[in-house]
């Protein structure tokens, strides 16, 4: 506890608690800049002995390379009872310090100063606790004189010739004052000898009962007597009075008369009744509002400006808007030692101004967002402002969330726009040499020179075809990825026999920019458990990739090996690139980098995509790497691997028929694409087989009966009549049971295929379809 001393000059407020013998010049310089002199302790017993004696206003523990001994001080310091809220602080540390600051606090110190130490700060600090200090001492000081001026009140009253009167209890009679008299409305010739129940008929009814309980109360324990009631004069209002009294004896002890004085209070009471229900109805609005309110006190520093503020009063709704408990009498750099400078700032105008604001602003020490009103209370020299305030932090989350949600709007449409662009750019790039190729094989001589041109045009228009149908299957293959449809069809497979069907599949661009091409196949097999078509997809498009961002001339490494359990495959270009910022963007959907240095590279920008979200599928990594702009870049794919497993005995492979082992077969085309079906018709027909076309589902059921074909190719999304509702007609008919149907779509997943052998198909082709794969339908059927 504080005790209250005489303040005088060169006073010991300061103690220094250090192992060091070595006097500091520099505290005992501050000291006596301010008025004090510095006690010395050295060890932490010395310390508490030197506190059991009087109290200090500061204590300093010092550094000695001993960081336990420091800690120990601090806590032994901040446990005792005298101590417990005296200011600690920690000083003499070195930079960089030996061990983490926060130690330091965590112990019970509430400032670190480093070496060499700041006289400027340490006698801004001292200064602030030891101002601090004095005024504690002065308000202990005031507090004590209050009690005695309100001891002496209390007799003077008792004494004073406010309304005096003295019972005879034997003989019943009152003799009072003329003051007494006049307050109960007894007559001034019989204020001398009227009987107590004279002055207790002036009593309020509700109070008289109490009041004579009293009375006899403290005749009977020969005590004092104390009572608060109303009276009321002939024709007048009810008034408050305050009595005391006490018993005198007689020489037995028995109870002789009782003597007191009465005191009009009504003012008084009225005032401390209104004061009350005042006061109430402030708590009961304080308490009530789900707003946060506070009132605070503002702290300046030594030049005069805010630098912190204490909490003077706090409503329940304060911890749920700050998180802040138990903050009434404390300060907010206390509790949040970060809070920013602005929010002193705003405050300390509202103080010195009494302008009251309302502002938005961020306290991003307690991590969250206001909506505020300050207002100043009270007189001006009190710096008391309070504050109601909302946490807005879900709302600034929200508008935050909506402002990004905007921005990749905008930025999808952005891309969707450019996707769209590069999408036209793309199919023209095909279509516009099968459209020259087709004008050129109508006009072209019947010769053996125009027979040559036609068949060089051929090569280049299913070149173009094949580039076109990779674009849509591209397309088809990010929606059904997209939407989740995409089915891998896993099986035990080479990791070889992968990388060279990529290769295969894009020599033809690579070959055509003039690449040189290194291939480094691994050393020992490497099984996968995967589908070998999606995977050859992902090699197949990194190569091109590397190609299409690689001028000409370039250079182009395939390499596969194992690493533990994962089988790594690195695709390596000394092409354009990527800049740092991109590497992660490049797998991004639509996102087209290398477009400024490379351009006319092609494609849709889908590609890596597409190879990030397959490689994913089988359970594998992709990663960019790149040095920068015009330093190549390296595509990694990390597969895991398969366990070894006996090798299996691999059955002989079936012998391949002939041409002229295959019979011509009777076939309907059935598309409502006219030019569609009839170049499948002319396809069949070369093939040696009859094949007349049906342009909707009601003619091909009519022609059913007199052609009886023994294979039907089946367009699916006909108008008028689909081809599952074609498929069902001839199911259902018995008649055509040895029909063979084949789906013609233009979809081509796993679901899709699903569908069609439901509804009765025996095969499914995806349009358009090649020689290849309709001979193979063919054949198996």
């Amino acid at each position: 506890m504080l005790t209250v001393a005489t303040v005088s000059p060169g006073r010991s407020s300061i103690l220094f608690v250090c192992r060091r013998e070595i006097a500091d010049p520099l505290l005992t310089e501050v000291a006596a800049e301010l008025g004090q002199t510095v006690e010395r302790a050295f060890s932490l017993d010395d310390a508490l002995a030197k506190i059991e004696e009087r109290d200090f206003a500061l204590i300093l523990v010092g550094y000695s390379g001993d960081t336990e001994g420091m800690l120990a001080a601090l806590r032994g310091l901040r446990g005792h009872r005298r101590t417990s809220h005296t200011p600690l602080v920690a000083i003499g540390l070195p930079l960089p310090a030996p061990f983490a600051e926060e130690l330091l606090y965590e112990a019970g110190a509430i400032a670190v100063l480093h070496e060499p130490l700041s006289p400027t700060i340490l006698r801004a600090k001292a200064r602030f606790y030891i101002d601090a200090f004095d005024s504690q001492v002065e308000r202990r000081r005031a507090e004590l004189a209050l009690v005695q001026t309100q001891a002496r009140l209390e007799s003077i009253i008792e004494a004073a010739e406010l309304g005096i009167w003295t019972w005879e209890i034997g003989a019943d009679r009152v003799d009072a004052d003329m003051r007494m008299a006049d307050l109960f409305g007894v007559p001034f010739d019989a204020r001398g000898r009227a009987p107590l129940s004279a002055y207790l008929a002036a009593i309020h009814p509700d109070d008289v009962g109490q009041t004579q309980a009293q009375i006899a109360h403290a005749v009977e324990t020969n005590g004092s007597y104390a009572s608060t009631y109303r009276v009321r004069r002939p024709g007048a209002s009810w008034r408050w009075v305050i009595a005391r009294g006490h018993v005198e004896h007689d020489r037995d002890g028995a109870a002789r008369e009782l003597r007191g004085v009465v005191i009009d209070a009504t003012r008084q009471l009225e005032a401390e009744q209104e004061l009350a229900a005042t006061e109430e109805r402030y708590r009961t609005v304080f308490d009530s509002i789900d707003e946060g309110l506070c009132v605070i006190d503002m702290l300046y520093d030594e030049a005069g400006k805010p630098c912190d503020y204490l909490f003077v009063e706090a409503n329940p709704a304060f911890i749920k808007h700050t998180g802040l408990v138990d903050a009434v009498g404390k300060t907010i750099r206390q509790m949040a030692p970060q809070h920013e400078q602005h929010w002193f700032d705003i405050y300390g105008r509202v103080a010195e101004t009494g302008v009251p604001v309302r502002f938005e602003n961020e306290a991003s020490a307690l991590g969250r967002w206001y909506d505020v009103y300050a207002t100043r209370l009270g007189a001006p020299e009190q710096r008391r402002v309070a504050v109601l305030f909302n946490d807005i932090s879900a709302r600034r989350n929200s508008e935050e969330a909506l402002r990004k949600m905007a921005h990749d709007l905008s930025e999808a449409n952005r891309l969707k726009t450019e996707f769209l662009a590069t999408l036209a750019h793309e199919l023209r790039n095909p279509l516009a040499p099968i459209r020259s190729g087709l004008q050129f094989i109508r006009r072209a001589p019947g010769d053996a020179q125009g027979a040559a041109g036609v068949a060089r045009v051929h090569e280049i228009m299913e070149r173009q075809l094949g580039h076109l149908v990779n674009l849509v299957d591209d397309l088809l293959d990010v929606a059904r990825i997209t939407r989740g449809q995409i089915a891998l069809r896993r099986e035990r497979v080479d990791l070889a026999a992968i990388l060279s069907a990529a290769v295969e599949t894009s020599l033809p661009l690579i070959e055509a920019a003039r690449h040189q091409l290194d291939v480094r196949l691994p050393s020992e097999p490497l099984m996968l458990d995967a589908d070998p078509t999606r995977l050859t997809q992902v090699v197949s498009n990194l190569l091109n990739n590397a190609a299409r961002y690689t001028p000409k001339g370039g250079r182009i490494v395939l390499a596969a090996e194992r690493d533990g359990d994962q089988a790594v495959v690195a695709v390596s270009d000394n092409g354009i690139g990527i800049a740092p910022e991109a590497l992660e963007a490049v797998f991004r959907m639509f996102t087209q980098v290398g477009q400024t240095q490379q351009p006319g590279s092609g494609g849709l920008g889908i590609g890596l995509s597409l190879v990030r979200s397959l490689v994913e599928l089988h359970g594998g990594t992709v990663q960019a790497a790149s040095a920068g702009t015009n330093a190549g870049s390296v595509f990694t794919v990390r597969l895991p691997l398969l366990p070894p497993q006996p090798a299996a005995i691999e059955p002989a492979p079936a012998a391949d028929l002939d041409e002229a082992d295959r019979a011509s077969l009777r076939v309907l085309v059935v598309d409502d694409n006219r030019d569609a079906a009839e170049t499948l018709a002319a396809l069949l027909n070369l093939l040696g087989h009859s094949a007349p076309v049906a342009n909707d589902g009601h003619q091909a059921l009519r022609m059913l009966a007199s052609l009886m074909p023994q294979v039907m190719f089946l367009d699916l999304g006909m108008p008028g009549m689909s081809g599952y509702e074609v498929a069902a007609a001839i199911r259902q008919d018995r008649r055509y049971d040895g029909v063979r149907l084949v789906a013609l779509t233009g979809w081509g997943g796993a679901a899709d295929r699903e569908r069609t052998a439901a509804a009765g198909f025996d095969r499914h082709l995806t349009k358009p379809a090649t020689l290849e794969a309709i001979e193979e339908v063919l054949g198996a059927l």
